[in-house]
């Protein structure tokens, strides 16, 4: 009898195990990077510029159904501006790859390295992270919204905390109308 208490505790013991390992697995979900899309929008006294730029890779894990973290690579050399035509387009795309904002030369890349999650309600999630844009990397927080196998959420990034400094006025006085404002905008949506 006591023989049989002990196996059935021991298996009662490597149920548990089992059980509890298995709930712990990690689910890695792969971002399709041909149907997800950013899209930016910078803004300035005068006016604004919106176009894309590319995703290089990403994937999302997963946790029992639930978002546990991520990693996202932009390919920053893809930057297009869709609101110009011709000449102006050309410039601009040309300016904005330079050294003046975000040098794609030496930078290629930005990331995003998720550090932290927090469950807002079952299908929005607050993900906050490592950023790293020109070779500066600083935490940032944003929210994603999922549905099916998709995810969406706009990113407000400050440029000048990257010594991006190009028409701010966080650093240069008497800009005028020529001032072009720190925040940049990324709106994203995620296929996986």
């Amino acid at each position: 009898m006591k023989n049989k208490f002990i196996k059935m505790n021991f298996l009662l013991f490597v149920g548990l195990l089992i059980v509890s390992f298995t709930s712990l697995k990690v689910e890695k979900k792969v971002v399709d990077t041909s149907k997800s899309t950013i899209e930016w929008l910078g803004t300035k006294v005068t006016g604004k510029h919106n176009g894309t730029i590319k995703l290089k890779s990403g994937f999302l894990n997963f946790q029992d159904k639930k978002l546990v973290g991520g990693e996202f690579v932009v390919d920053m050399t893809t930057i297009i501006c869709t609101d110009l035509q011709g000449e102006y387009k050309g410039k601009l795309e040309k300016h904005l790859s330079s050294d003046d904002f975000f040098g794609v030369a030496t930078f290629p890349e930005a990331n995003f390295k998720t550090t932290k999650v927090a469950a807002i309600s079952p299908n929005k999630y607050k993900l906050t992270g490592d950023l790293t844009i020109k070779g500066k990397t600083l935490e940032h927080s944003f929210t994603l919204d999922f549905e099916k196998n998709q995810a969406t959420g706009t990113i407000v990034i400050d440029r000048s905390k990257y010594d991006i400094r190009y028409g701010s006025g966080s650093f240069f006085d008497n800009l005028g109308d020529k001032t072009i404002h720190d925040n940049f905008e990324l709106k994203v949506l995620l296929v996986f």
